[in-house]
This record gives C-alpha cells, sequence and structure tokens, in this order.
C-alpha cells in the first residue's frame, strides 16, 4: 500500500475557543495517539485533508505526519474523523501511529473478477460479505480482495477458507463463513413454489381413506 504525506503542526492550546479558531483559518484540530505514543495535540491544513482524502485508495490508508521538526515521521491512520452534519467541514481527527513491524487488523473490500458461468445460466450473484479483515503487516494491507467467479455454478459458493492471499497475510476466521454464493434462479423457486401450492389443494381435495 502506497504511503501518502501529511504535514502537521504540534498545537499548545486546546479547548473549544482554540479549536475554532483554527478551524475559522482553515486548520483542523487533531491529536496523534498510540499504543507506545503519548497523546499529541495537532493542526493540518483543512484543504491538504481533502487532498489526502481523494488520493486514498482505502479506508485505513497509511498516512505519513510529518511534524517538520526534523524528528522520523509518524506512520498512522486516521482512526477517526468528525464533520460538521451539514456542510462536512472537519471538526477533529484522530491519528493512530501504527507499528509497521508488528502485524494489524484491517478491513478490506471484496470485488469479483470474472463472467461467471452460475449467472450465465440464470443464477444470481449474492456476495454476502463486502469486507473481510485481514491480519497482515501495515505496508502489505491489500487495497481490495478479488475473487475470481468464473468456474461457479448455480449453488456453488466460495468460503472463507478457500481465499488465499499473497505474502504474509491470513483471514482470522473462527468459522468457514460463505463470501460469495450463486443462488439458483428465481423462476425455478416461483415454479416450485406454485407446484407446491398445486400438491396441498390435490391433497385436500382428494377423498379421505375410510
Amino acid at each position: 500500500m502506497e504511503i501518502l504525506e501529511l504535514k502537521a503542526e504540534k498545537r499548545n492550546k486546546t479547548g473549544k475557543g482554540p479549536a475554532h479558531s483554527l478551524r475559522r483559518d482553515g486548520m483542523v484540530p487533531a491529536v496523534l495517539y498510540g499504543p507506545d505514543t503519548q497523546p499529541v495535540s495537532l493542526s493540518v491544513q483543512a484543504k491538504e485533508i481533502e487532498t489526502l482524502l481523494k488520493n486514498a485508495k482505502s479506508n485505513q490508508q497509511l498516512i505519513n505526519i510529518d511534524l517538520g521538526d526534523g524528528a522520523p515521521k509518524k506512520p498512522t491512520m486516521i482512526k477517526e474523523m468528525q464533520r460538521r452534519p451539514v456542510k462536512g467541514g472537519f471538526l477533529h481527527i484522530d491519528f493512530y501511529e501504527v507499528a509497521m513491524d508488528r502485524k494489524i487488523r484491517a478491513r478490506v473490500p471484496v470485488v469479483v473478477k470474472g463472467k461467471c458461468i452460475g449467472v450465465e445460466n440464470g443464477g444470481l450473484l449474492q456476495i454476502i460479505r463486502r469486507e473481510l479483515e485481514v491480519l497482515c503487516y501495515p505496508a502489505e494491507i491489500p487495497e481490495t480482495i478479488e475473487l475470481d467467479i468464473t468456474n461457479l455454478e448455480v449453488g456453488h459458493s466460495i468460503h472463507v477458507n478457500d481465499i488465499h492471499l499473497e505474502g504474509d497475510m491470513e483471514i482470522p476466521a473462527e468459522v468457514n463463513f460463505t463470501v460469495i454464493t450463486i443462488l439458483a434462479p428465481k423462476r425455478e423457486a416461483v415454479e416450485t413454489g406454485e407446484e407446491g401450492v398445486e400438491e396441498a389443494v390435490a391433497a385436500e381435495e382428494a377423498p379421505a381413506a375410510e
């Protein structure tokens, strides 16, 4: 995963008054923290955040925060972002520092590829899990998990244990749940239902055995 860059400044004043002044000047109050990091109050340019979000390819985008004091950049992810309900302006951002040599849990979107045989035969593609949790190093978080559905017939499914990821990553699932399935055509289900009704009616109209 590409790591985006963001400049930030440390701030000494906290509270509603200073935060309001920052927003008025086009800045966003923020905080940086982590398991091995004492919380640090920051301010970042609202325009730079907008640009960063447009370039982000994942909801869990890696961001190198540059404090401009000669210290090493801080690899982070956005933990929480507060925005105005109507206008959408930024109110506050929480940055969570990650250790690049420690695996983390990340949620990755599921996408399908291929022309499915089952769908061509009238089946219905159902994506049951649109995101999967992956355990991997921060720099190896995939943008998506691609699943090939080309050879899936009607009634076939892809379970989580069928998915093999590249590199040193895994899906920490305790249950072999279904991710994708190809359902039977709706018309078959309707016909089956009608036949069932006809059989029930015939059974009710048949003379009772003496």
